[in-house]
């Protein structure tokens, strides 16, 4: 029976399987003092071909305004107007019960 020889793998081999087979990698970090836990670290991460992703369910890509160009991904005109006259309704009910109004992201109080 004849000894097959393995051929070294480069790094491109080596991509290539990890992006085609997928890898998960999944580990928790705890730091504790006196039996006191102070920080949890919860890491999982998945690398694989967005193909790969697509077939086990993982596409949050498609729907994130920031990195998918779709119109869907962006509200529609129409979303926004009705946004912006809630905003207004909303501002004259505050406006109408007296509320003291500041600016945006002042605190009053406390």
């Amino acid at each position: 029976m004849p000894i097959e020889q393995r051929q070294p793998q480069g790094l491109v081999d080596i991509l290539d399987k990890i992006l085609d087979k997928g890898l998960v990698v999944a580990g928790d970090v705890k730091v504790s003092l006196a039996n006191v836990e102070l920080l949890t670290i919860q890491l999982r991460l998945v690398i694989c071909s967005i193909d790969k992703a697509e077939a086990i369910g993982i596409n949050w890509w498609r729907s994130d305004r920031f990195y998918s160009s779709e119109p869907r991904a962006l509200p529609s005109g129409e979303e926004y107007d009705a946004l912006k006259a809630r905003i207004t309704e909303l501002e004259t009910r505050l406006n109408e019960r007296g509320l003291p109004s500041g600016k945006p992201g002042e605190r009053k109080g406390r």
